[in-house]
């Protein structure tokens, strides 16, 4: 799943690609408590994604010291996202890669429509 995330962000566009050189991709089995409360979740099957950090439009030089934009993919979420509507894993984990990358440029829900249909 790493190596797939990690191959979906080379094909972005070089005028994305250039902003996602702090971004630390990382996979876990599932959310945290804490991960699940900040976008309003209870069950941890319903997080398959999450990006954590400062949109590009609101970073400033004055943000330093923070901790770098991570975009996370939950492994057993996404798994069983994949038994349940036949999607194939590479597809899937491109669409919430696509996504939370989408969440780091500020992107509405259009927007990121727009990119995956680019990349």
């Amino acid at each position: 799943m790493q190596r797939i995330a990690e191959r979906v962000l080379k094909t972005l566009p070089d005028r994305f690609r250039e902003h996602l050189g702090r971004v630390v991709l990382r996979v876990e089995d599932f959310a945290t408590q804490e991960q699940l409360a900040s976008v309003d979740l209870d069950d941890e099957w319903e997080l398959s994604g999450l990006y954590e950090g400062v949109p590009v439009p609101d970073s400033s030089i004055w943000s330093s010291g923070e901790m770098p934009p991570r975009i996370w993919l939950f492994r057993q979420p996404l798994a069983a996202e994949m038994r349940e509507t036949g999607v194939g894993l590479e597809e899937l984990v491109r669409h919430v890669v696509i996504h939370e990358a989408g969440h780091h440029f500020g992107f509405s829900d259009d927007d990121m429509h727009w990119l995956e249909d680019e990349v």
